[in-house]
This record gives C-alpha cells, structure tokens and sequence, in this order.
C-alpha cells in the first residue's frame, strides 16, 4: 500500500511540472461556445497519470506480465492522444488507431468469451469486445466536460474493479487497479486549483481504454451473465452517456456515421444537462460521482447472484437512467429557452 501511495504523491507533484511545460509550449484548452472553461487551460494533464501508472508497474515488476498487452494497447491510445492534443488529429485517424490498440489488447487473449467455439463464436467476441473497447475509451473522453468528473468517476470505478478483484483472489489484476486509482487520485486536486489542468483528450482516453481491458481481463463471476453485469454496471454511467446522447445525434441527424460521431463534439450530455437544470458544475459532478458509486455497490452485491438476479439488478440500472433520461429531456428543453405549460 505504501508504493502505492508514492504513485498518487509523485502524480501530484509531476502535475505542477507538466502544467508549466504546457503553458511554455501553449498546449493549452481554448474556450469556444462548446465548453464551460473561460479561460485557456494547460492540458497534458494525462502524461502525469500516464507517468504516475508507469511509476507503479515498474514498482511493483510483478504486475508488468498481467498488464504488457494492455499496457501497450493505452500507451497507442495515449500517444494518438497526446497528439491531438497537440496539434490535432482527424476522426478517421484516430478510429484506426483506437481499432489497432483494441486488437493489440485482443490478441494478447483479452476479450469476452461466452460464445460457443467455432468460427462464428469466436468472429462475435472479437466484434463485441472491439465495440466495446472502443465505445468506452471514447465514452471516457465524453465524460471529460466538467472539472473532476472524468478522473474522479474513474477512482470510484478502479476502487469497485478491486475490491472485486481481490475478492475474487485476482490480486495482480486488483494491484493495478489500485495503482490507476492512486494515480488518478494524484492529479484529482490539480482538476479544482484556480491554476487548473484538464487531463486532455490523451487521458480521458488512456482512463477509458484501461478501464475498458480490466473490465474484459477480470474473472468477475461464473456465470455469464453476471460476468457481464459487472463491468456494465461500474461503468454504467459513461455507457449510459455514451449511447443516450448517440441516439439523440442520430434521431436529430447530426451524425451518421462513426466518424462523424468520433468527429462531433457539444454541450449535450448529461453532465450539461444537469447544469442547465440549475445544478453548480461541481454540484453536476457529485451528482455523477453518487450515481457511480450506487451502481458500484450494486455490481459489488451482484457477484455471488445467479442470472436470473443479474437480469433483475441490470434492469433496477435501466429504471435508474430512464429517469436521468427525463432530466436529460427536460434540460434540454430548458436549454431551448422554454418551459411545458402546466395546463392545470
């Protein structure tokens, strides 16, 4: 535990370093009418979590063999990132990139396996766990819209993926999460500082992709669907995000194909909404992080259940975010400038 706590110190101090190194080389977040922030905000701030990550597989050698395959699958994610950070990086470049990392990670034996054997089995995991890989790792940089929401969200998700872990006696997969969370922890404080640093495009997408693989990697349950239950459920609030607001882009036709959907970006996703409902930015994050750490608790409860009680807890989930999905109706008609008339 205490190397571990050396990762979260050496995080936050390596986050004033690359703040400056930031602001030297203007790799900054500009304001723009798509985002809350008024005044330009370093990024990079995904290099230190990275830095603070790699300081504890190195710490801890043991660990390296449990995560090399997916460790280099984030490492693609983050450079890509980091880039476009940078100095920017079409769609469809950063799709194929995202797609060969997947693939990294699944030819490293990384990926959901409850189909029958065969060639069909086999051609529908590599299909799903790819969507899979590459929904939440974009879903993450989603969520990256208000101050702490993405990096704390992920505490909470790397907290529940362990405890689980080491419940389940899968300590070296538990010790990563761990390391990722301290790391994360490291840099929460720098996301609230009035001398503020966004993680960027490189760490939301690192978080997201990482998270994504341990999801796949971790032995959560014997049966199936409960196996499944899981990781959806720790990392339901991203999903929910990611597919609510996808659904609203299409029924609107403001994307149409999965690189305009990479490609597009604005104020309209959950944590927005909550916003134009009236809550604070912080008030929105907390919101979030209580409803991440309900579902937790769930999945943490879920993991002795039969299928039958994974079916009944994932549609408890559903109820849970078709009533965020009238929040989200009616902040975006607040955001519209109008309010329904109560005819009574």
């Amino acid at each position: 535990m205490g190397l571990v706590i050396v990762v979260g110190v050496g995080v936050f101090l390596v986050s004033f370093l690359v703040r400056g190194i930031a602001l030297g080389l203007d790799i900054v977040d500009k304001p723009s009418p798509r985002k809350i922030h008024k005044q330009p905000v370093s990024l990079l701030g995904g290099v230190a979590i990275y830095l603070g990550f790699l300081l504890g597989v190195v710490l801890y050698r043991q660990t390296f063999r449990e995560v090399f395959v997916i460790f280099t699958g984030a490492t693609l994610i983050l450079i890509v990132g980091l880039i476009d950070d940078i100095r920017g990086l079409s769609a469809q470049f950063r799709f194929i990139v995202q797609t060969i990392a997947s693939l990294i990670v699944i030819g490293g034996g990384v990926r959901i396996s409850f189909f029958p054997p065969g060639f069909l089995g086999n051609f529908l995991e590599i299909l799903i766990t790819l969507i899979w890989l590459v929904g939440v790792t974009n879903a993450f940089n989603y969520l990256d819209g208000l101050d702490g929401l993405a990096c704390g969200s992920a505490i909470i998700n790397s907290f529940y993926f362990s405890l689980i872990l080491y419940i389940n006696a899968q300590p070296q997969l538990g010790l990563i999460c761990l390391i990722l969370l301290f790391a994360c922890l490291g840099f929460l404080p720098h996301n609230f500082r009035k001398e503020k640093i966004f993680l960027g495009d490189a760490g939301s997408t690192f978080l997201g992709f990482m998270l994504a693989s341990i999801a796949l990697a971790g032995n959560w349950a014997e049966d199936n669907i409960i196996k499944i239950a899981i990781p959806i459920l720790i990392l339901g609030v991203p999903i929910f995000d990611m597919v609510f607001t996808t659904i609203i882009r299409i029924k609107e036709g403001k994307v149409k194909t999965i690189i305009e959907w990479l490609r597009y970006g604005g104020k309209d996703h959950f944590h927005h909404y909550l916003v134009y409902l009236g809550l604070s930015p912080l008030g929105a994050v907390f919101f979030i992080w209580t409803i991440t750490f309900a579902l937790g608790l769930n999945a943490v409860m879920l993991r002795n259940d039969r299928a039958w009680e994974g079916i009944l807890t994932l549609a408890q989930a559903s109820v849970i975010f078709a009533i965020i999905g009238v929040l989200i109706v009616i902040g975006r008609r607040k955001k519209s400038g109008w309010q329904a008339v109560d005819s009574s």
